[in-house]
C-alpha cells in the first residue's frame, strides 16, 4: 500500500474520530440542552476523562467528581484537584482494582443526600473497570467468566447477561444506591442499538428508578461514519456504502463485506459495528480488527484496486496498543500469514510487516470501523 493511500484512509478515519470525541460531543450537547447543575459527577469508561472535560465550567466548579477510566487513558488536560478523584482501572480484563473502583462508585453515590442531583458520564469499557460481586462470587470467577466470553465469540448482549448474573451494579444495579432527586446520564455508545441497558453493561441504566432519570446518547458509530462520508466528499471520493453491519462471526463478516465491495463500483465503502471472534487454545497476540484485516487480505489477494483500514475507534484493538491494521492485495504474499490467521496472531504479523495502525487513546469509543477504498 502506497503512502498516499494510507494517508487517505488515515485522514478519513480521523475525520470520524473527530466527530465523536468525548469532549466535543459532551460540549456540543450541553450547549443546546439545559441540564440541572449536578452536586456530584460520576464518569466511568474509556472516555471518562475526555467527556468530563466537555462539561460546562459551572458544572465542574465545586462539584465533586469520581472518574474511573482505563489505565493510561487520563487526559493530559485533566489535573486532579481536591474535588476530583481519578481511578485508573483494568481493561479489557477485570482485576482487583475493578472491585475497588466498584466500591468507590457505590460509596460516592450513597454519600449523596435526598435532595441531590447526580450526573453520570458513561462510555464503553465500564464493564471491566467497575464491578461489585454478589455474595459467593470471587474475582477469579469474574476473570474466568470474562476470558470464557471473549474467547468463545459471544456477542455483547450475551456477555452482559452472564456478567449481570454475578454483579450487584450491572444492569441498573449501581443507581439503586442513589436516593437523591435526579440523575442525568450522558453516554457515548459502543453497542448496537445504543441502549443504555447495554452500554457499559448497563452501569448507567435506570434500573428501578421511576422518576428523575434521563439518559442521552451523544455519540455513536453512525455519527462517526457520517462524518467520514462528509470528509470523503470534500476530497472528491464518492461513498458507495455506509452501513453498520460488522456483527456476527468475523469469518462471516469478512465474506459479507468483501462481496459487497467486489460486486460494487469504485469508491469508498464504510462499515461499522463490532464482530465476534472465537480464539484458539494456542492463541497469539491480536484483536478482532487486525484479525478482520487479515481475513480481508486473504480474500483480496492479488487484487490491485483494493485498500483496507480496519480499526477500533478507542485506539486499542484487543490486548494490543494498536488500533487496527492496513492491508491490500499484496499482504497475503508474506510468509506465515495463514498461520497468523489460524493462531489469532494478527498483531505480531502486522507489526512485522509494518502494517499496524496506531492512534493512541482517542477520547472516544464507538465500536469499530472498516474503510475499504476501491480504485
Amino acid at each position: 500500500m502506497s503512502s498516499d493511500q494510507r494517508q487517505i484512509l488515515e485522514k478519513l478515519f480521523h475525520a470520524g474520530l473527530d466527530a465523536v470525541r468525548g469532549k466535543i460531543s459532551v460540549q456540543d450537547f450541553c450547549a443546546v440542552n439545559r441540564l440541572k447543575k449536578p452536586d456530584r459527577i460520576l464518569a466511568i469508561g474509556k472516555v471518562a476523562c475526555s467527556m468530563y472535560l466537555g462539561l460546562p465550567d459551572d458544572f465542574i466548579i465545586n462539584s465533586h467528581a469520581l472518574i474511573i477510566t482505563k489505565h493510561g487513558h487520563v487526559d493530559d488536560d485533566l489535573v486532579e484537584h481536591h474535588y476530583i478523584k481519578i481511578i485508573e482501572s483494568a481493561h479489557p480484563m477485570p482485576a482487583a482494582i475493578s472491585l475497588e473502583a466498584g466500591q468507590a462508585a457505590i460509596k460516592f453515590i450513597e454519600e449523596m443526600d435526598d435532595q441531590s442531583a447526580l450526573l453520570m458520564l458513561v462510555s464503553g469499557g465500564a464493564s471491566a473497570m467497575v464491578e461489585n460481586l454478589k455474595d459467593g462470587h470471587s474475582l477469579e470467577e469474574l476473570i474466568a467468566l470474562n476470558m470464557e466470553c471473549l474467547a468463545g465469540g459471544d456477542d455483547i448482549k450475551a456477555i452482559n447477561k452472564k456478567r449481570a448474573e454475578i454483579s450487584t451494579i450491572k444492569n441498573g444495579g449501581l443507581l439503586s444506591h442513589f436516593k437523591g432527586l435526579s440523575v442525568d446520564v450522558i453516554a457515548i455508545s459502543d453497542v448496537q442499538g445504543d441502549a443504555m441497558s447495554v452500554i457499559g453493561s448497563g452501569v448507567g441504566a435506570k434500573g428501578t428508578m421511576d422518576n428523575g432519570y434521563q439518559s442521552h446518547v451523544v455519540a455513536s458509530n453512525k455519527v462517526a461514519r457520517d462524518a467520514i462520508v462528509k470528509q470523503a466528499k470534500s476530497i472528491g471520493i464518492n461513498t458507495v456504502k455506509n452501513e453498520e453491519c460488522l456483527y456476527g462471526d468475523i469469518e462471516d463478516v469478512s465474506q459479507n463485506i468483501y462481496q459487497m465491495v467486489q460486486n460494487g463500483p469504485a469508491g469508498l465503502y464504510i462499515f461499522g459495528g463490532e464482530p465476534t471472534i472465537k480464539l484458539p487454545d494456542n492463541q497469539g497476540k491480536g484483536g478482532r480488527n487486525q484479525a478482520l484485516a487479515l481475513l480481508l487480505a486473504r480474500l483480496a489477494q492479488r487484487k490491485s484496486d483494493l485498500f483496507f483500514l480496519v480499526a477500533g475507534t478507542d485506539g486499542t484493538d484487543g490486548p494490543t496498543n494498536a488500533a487496527g491494521g492496513y492491508v491490500d492485495g499484496n499482504t497475503y504474499r508474506y510468509p506465515d500469514v495463514e498461520e497468523a490467521i489460524a493462531r489469532a496472531d494478527s498483531a505480531n504479523f502486522l507489526n512485522q510487516i509494518g502494517h499496524q495502525f496506531f492512534t493512541g487513546p482517542t477520547g472516544t469509543n464507538v465500536m469499530d470501523i472498516a474503510l475499504i477504498l476501491k480504485t
